[in-house]
């Protein structure tokens, strides 16, 4: 090659990713706040953030927290001064508390094409996917699951179970729900009764569901959903989630746009972006959740293979708000902490 080649060909090089460079500082950056099992490879954050760049003309960015309820902590402590355009990964029964930080902004999102059952109606927050609580059993090691909440809490405290923290998990909350909407008044002396079986209680789903498949527990506090995730990537039914005959707690997943947002319409189009098929598709085996809103598709096979809740429990929003803090109490005196 000549010189005056070898030149111009280097300048070519040297230009393309200095102006690839110039071209992604001009996209503007939508930066998400989520849970920090969405965004690895094996989640469905990079799935998501391809298909929504490839419609959107921008950078979108995902930034893992510990979990749900640490989301709605981070952005208390951070207020108008956060980073974040979209929170992702809140939960139904927060809404109320959501509110009144004043943070969050109407959606302008139609809900009309929600699956949620039991509906959900919001101008703020939309769902992006549902579940329901269960505790998940290595069946090599329980030969006997638990068929109530009533006999988990009663069994065998050599048995140990995983749970996770009320205070700064989503899942962790739901089961505080969970043993108040079944136990009522006697709440704080059930969870004394449970301590004994409790072998830890985590920040999150993550490291209490790492704790599970290491072997180092045969019991943890998950979903009805994970099961799938063992069948179809591993070729196994040994983890099952047992059926419990009170019913299972159900967990709405949400999310939201900053009230100071630097891209509103581009947040906007992002929590749309989350009810069409192109999103939706991603959940089940993405998330290993059930999608909000119709994918267009059949759910894979395994997830007729699951616990069918016969009875749904929840309780209202409102009622949450007036009495986190106070059933948060009794679960710490009940545990001892």
């Amino acid at each position: 090659m000549r010189p005056a080649l070898v030149l111009l060909a280097a300048a070519v090089a040297l230009a393309s990713p200095l102006a690839a460079a110039a071209q992604d500082a001009d996209r503007p950056v939508l930066t998400v706040y989520t849970y920090e099992s969405f965004t690895p490879d094996w989640g469905p954050g990079p799935r998501i953030e391809a298909a929504f760049e490839a419609v959107c003309g921008c950078d979108l960015r995902f930034v893992g927290l510990d979990d749900g309820v640490a989301i709605l902590t981070r952005l208390k402590l951070e207020g108008d001064g956060t980073q974040a355009d979209v929170a992702l990964g809140l939960t139904a029964e927060l809404v109320p508390e959501l509110k009144a930080t004043g943070l969050f902004a109407p959606s302008g999102v139609d809900l009309s094409a929600l699956t949620v059952p039991g509906g959900f109606s919001d101008d703020m927050f939309v769902p992006f996917d549902y579940s329901y609580l269960a505790f998940v059993y290595d069946a090599e090691s329980v030969a006997n699951p638990p068929t109530s909440l009533a006999e988990l809490v009663s069994g065998d405290p050599d048995q140990k179970i995983a749970i996770q923290d009320a205070r700064t998990s989503t899942p962790g909350l739901g089961l505080l729900l969970w043993m108040k909407a079944v136990f009522g008044d006697e709440a704080e002396e059930r969870w004394a009764e449970l301590s004994r079986r409790i072998l830890t209680v985590t920040p999150g789903w993550s490291e209490a569901y790492g704790l599970f498949t290491k072997g180092e527990v045969p019991i943890v506090l998950s979903y009805t959903t994970s099961p799938a995730y063992h069948e179809m990537e591993e070729g196994t039914d040994r983890y099952r989630a047992a059926a419990f005959s009170e019913g299972h707690y159900l967990q709405v997943e949400l999310a939201g746009m900053l009230r100071t947002s630097r891209h509103p319409e581009l947040a906007r189009r992002f929590l749309a972006f989350m009810l069409t098929p192109e999103f939706q598709r991603v959940i089940p085996t993405g998330n290993w959740s059930l999608p909000a809103a119709p994918t267009g598709e059949p759910l894979p096979e395994a997830f007729g293979h699951l616990v069918q809740p016969s009875r749904p429990l929840e309780i209202p929003a409102a009622e949450v708000e007036a009495h986190r803090a106070e059933w948060t109490a009794e679960w710490l005196r009940g545990l001892g902490r």
